[in-house]
């Protein structure tokens, strides 16, 4: 594949069109304060995340004006759980491998899925969320449609091809777990990234939701364990400022949560062998979050 910018013109995605913006009406990330990149600053994450569907096109987020379909095309949905949803991360990765082809990013209904919080510390400095079965439970999450080499850098972030990543990526059918695009149609099913370590529970065994910003759940965390504190300090900005990019330590933190017993399945797991032969080959990884 010919990297962006070679061989054919940049244009949307086939099945969806951007809306033109109205005259002055500033649609970059900044403007719409959707450009901070929790990868770069921990205690953001996970990131904002935009209010309505859009194109994510370089350090623009534009209108969608039509719905997006696969319609046998090479995109596939993928469901953002934590920080795939929001624009500045998505487009710091992507820029990672040179990558800035249009990514259409549609706000959906999801039944059966609840956002956990992973059972393991991550080397950009946070704890990240991680999606938990949850039938019956409703969330509006953001469907990416990503085409294979868009695919490839997100399966690469989240250390999908490692033998010693975070994550695996499995197919949830529409059986079990229900995305309802804006205009009512239900997919037929959608990636999501499963950890592979398992999400933490809520003292009960049942799984921890994650409440969407770091500094109350790493206080939380810090305050339950005195083995945490002694290995990231007492304030979520010791913790962050210790984690990143320390892989023994984050890996010592993740097996503190196992010996101390907060760690619990995610319900998941069961889909993930069914997705994993034959999937498009990576690029060259980063380093594993």
């Amino acid at each position: 594949m010919p990297p962006p910018g070679e061989g054919s013109p940049r244009r949307p995605p086939e099945g969806t069109r951007a809306a033109a913006p109205a005259d002055g009406d500033d649609r970059t990330l900044e403007a719409l304060g959707l450009a901070g990149v929790p990868r770069e600053q921990p205690l953001l994450y996970p990131g904002a995340w935009p209010r309505e569907s859009g194109l994510l096109d370089g350090d623009r987020l534009l209108p969608l004006d039509r719905p997006v379909r696969g319609d046998g095309g090479d995109r596939v949905p993928v469901l953002a759980i934590g920080s795939n949803a929001s624009p500045g991360q998505l487009r710091h990765k992507m820029a990672e491998f040179g990558v800035d082809s249009p990514i259409p990013m549609v706000r959906s209904r999801v039944t059966g899925l609840d956002v956990g919080v992973s059972a393991h510390v991550s080397r950009m400095g946070y704890v990240s969320a991680s999606p938990v079965r949850a039938p019956g439970v409703v969330r509006e999450l953001f469907v990416l449609w990503l085409d294979p080499e868009q695919l490839a850098v997100v399966d690469a972030s989240e250390g999908v091809p490692m033998a010693g990543g975070n994550f695996d990526r499995a197919w949830l059918p529409a059986d079990d777990v229900q995305v309802r695009a804006p205009d009512g149609a239900v997919l037929g099913g959608a990636h999501v990234y499963v950890n592979r370590h398992g999400v933490l529970h809520d003292g009960t065994g049942a799984p921890r939701r994650h409440p969407g910003e770091q500094r109350p759940l790493i206080t939380g965390l810090l305050r339950a364990s005195p083995r945490l504190r002694a290995l990231f300090g007492t304030t979520p900005e010791e913790f962050c400022a210790r984690a990143r990019a320390d892989r023994a330590l984050c890996d010592r933190g993740t097996r503190l949560f196992a010996e101390e017993r907060r760690v619990t399945a995610s319900g998941l797991e069961r889909y993930v062998r069914r997705d994993r032969a034959g999937e498009p080959g990576p690029p060259p990884a980063p380093p594993a979050p």
